[in-house]
């Protein structure tokens, strides 16, 4: 039974922060060999039970709850920092040829390969993924995922329109693969399948309604797409869909939106929309870094919270800027901030953390499985190292309180700040 004494971070049901200066995390084998959290609190509490046999001390470091990325683009490893006008150009001049590449087996399993390494690199141990409309790319990708035994969730794109040569897929075959995909890898180990339309305007009505009775006929998997991102994208949604009342009422018209139904951005939405996004228990994965980088928008905590929809942060790479969750955390602050387009507030530190581990775990479904470090959990966590940098342990050193100790990291990390990240792994 592993033992670890260092300082502790994980949250109670309420999204607060639970901090021990001085904690103790046991972990041990569950009935199928998983390492699950047995015990995590503060060291003068738990050390008569646990403290006894070998212990691993790590001064100086925070044992943390690994990051849960609730979207993120495993092909467009490669087209991150790509300058580009705005969201469409961005796809055809950029992520649309690169994809075109991911045909290839042999390419598809390079990427993934990379793809993974950096997610745990910089503390991510869960991820909801997109991979291209060919289905070797989300073979690559899961296959890459069991080898390290990480919890990831992924599907094979569907785009059967308005796409160019070499990623457009094909209605009926679209609909096949994506079955045989599910049927292949959902539940295996710790792997999800996300029946995943790029988004309304590249998929036909036919498409879309496929899709909707794969999530009728396997309510296990996640679904997950895009909306409500760019105004020139939503116009566009009205042209297609025009009996549709809204962009996102376009899924709800085909059985995509329900629970584990996962829409990146969801920045342009009325107050009907987030009612429906919470009534269907669909929730909002928030892309800060990648809406920044495009100009796409700024998502609207207060209205999220009064609706009470759900929703998590995101890295969406490579619209996206980074794969570390610290610079998503602060963009998000900074989106939180802006008060000209919608009402602006200040995110606190626990809750900016909260959305990137337990709360994205809840917007997931996987509550109580990782994200957190309570007893039951799943034993993904990472070591941080809060003097990794000069400047980062000047400012840590001085910091009075958790808020001040999470937000100086948020600031000031990146993957430097990560020293260790641990899969819980089956024995």
């Amino acid at each position: 039974m592993p033992v670890f004494r260092s300082a502790l971070l994980r949250f109670a049901d309420d999204g607060m922060a639970l901090f021990d200066p001085d904690g103790l995390l046991a972990v041990g084998p569950d009935a199928q060999g998983r390492q699950r959290v047995l015990a995590a609190g503060a060291w003068s509490d738990l050390a008569p039970r646990f403290g006894s046999g070998p212990v691993e001390h790590l001064p100086g470091r925070i044992i943390a709850p690994g990051f849960v990325d609730m979207h993120i683009h495993f092909p467009q490893t490669d087209v991150i920092g790509s300058p580009a006008d705005g969201l469409l150009p961005w796809l055809e001049n950029y992520t649309f040829p690169h994809e075109k590449r991911f045909v290839a087996p042999d390419y598809s399993a390079q990427v993934a390969q990379f793809f993974i390494a950096e997610l745990l690199r910089n503390g991510v141990t869960t991820a909801l993924a997109f991979a291209t409309s060919h289905p070797a790319s989300a073979e690559a990708l899961f296959a890459e995922a069991q080898h390290h035994q990480m919890r990831l969730i992924t599907g094979k794109v569907l785009q059967d329109r308005h796409s160019p040569d070499g990623v457009r897929d094909d209605t009926e075959q679209s609909l096949i693969d994506t079955e045989a995909l599910i049927q292949r890898w959902h539940g295996v180990d710790r792997l999800g399948y996300a029946i995943t339309p790029r988004f309304a305007p590249t998929s036909t009505p036919e498409q879309l309604r496929g899709a909707g009775e794969l999530a009728a006929r396997y309510p296990g998997v996640w679904i997950q797409s895009h909306v409500a991102e760019n105004l020139d994208e939503i116009r566009w949604a009205h042209e297609l869909f025009p009996a549709s009342r809204s962009y996102l009422s376009v899924y709800d018209d085909f059985g995509l939106l329900r629970e584990r139904a996962v829409y990146a951005h969801c920045i342009h939405l009325d107050e009907h929309d987030r009612a429906l996004m919470r009534d269907t228990g669909a929730v909002a994965a928030v892309s800060p870094t990648s809406n920044l980088f495009l100009g796409s928008g700024f998502f609207d905590y207060a209205e999220a919270d009064r609706v009470g929809m759900g929703y998590g942060l995101a890295s969406d790479v490579g619209g996206g800027t980074s794969f570390s969750p610290f610079h998503t955390m602060l963009a998000a602050y900074y989106v939180g901030r802006e008060g000209q387009a919608k009402r602006g507030l200040s995110l606190s530190p626990q809750h900016l953390w909260w959305q990137h581990t337990a709360g994205a775990a809840r917007a997931l479904g996987l509550a109580g499985v990782v994200g957190n470090l309570q007893p039951g959990c799943e034993a993904d966590f990472i070591v941080l190292n809060p003097q990794a940098t000069p400047l980062l342990a000047r400012r840590t050193a001085q910091a009075g309180n958790i808020d001040e100790l999470l937000f100086a990291m948020i600031v000031l990390g990146d993957d430097r700040l990560v020293e260790k990240t641990v899969i819980s792994q089956a024995k």
